[in-house]
């Protein structure tokens, strides 16, 4: 029963959706910069490989400090 709460909320919840719609706009944009301007490819290349690092890095660090949050909603 407290799963089907848990989903509910989980579904109703809209926090976040304006920045993911943001960052999917933002790597459209970059693609197709990316494929109109040859040049910038490497460029663009660089920085998402820099964003990967970056977010693999804080996944990991959120891995570890997830044991110590509270899980009570």
């Amino acid at each position: 029963m407290q799963w089907k709460i848990l989903k509910a909320k989980f579904l109703k919840d809209t926090r976040g959706q304006d920045l993911v719609e943001y960052v999917l706009m933002g790597g459209l944009v970059a693609l197709a910069a990316g494929a109109v301007m040859p040049g910038a490819a490497d460029s663009i290349s660089a920085i998402f490989s820099q964003v990967g690092s970056v977010m693999s890095a804080a996944s990991i660090q959120g891995d570890s400090t997830s044991d110590s949050r509270s899980t009570n909603y």
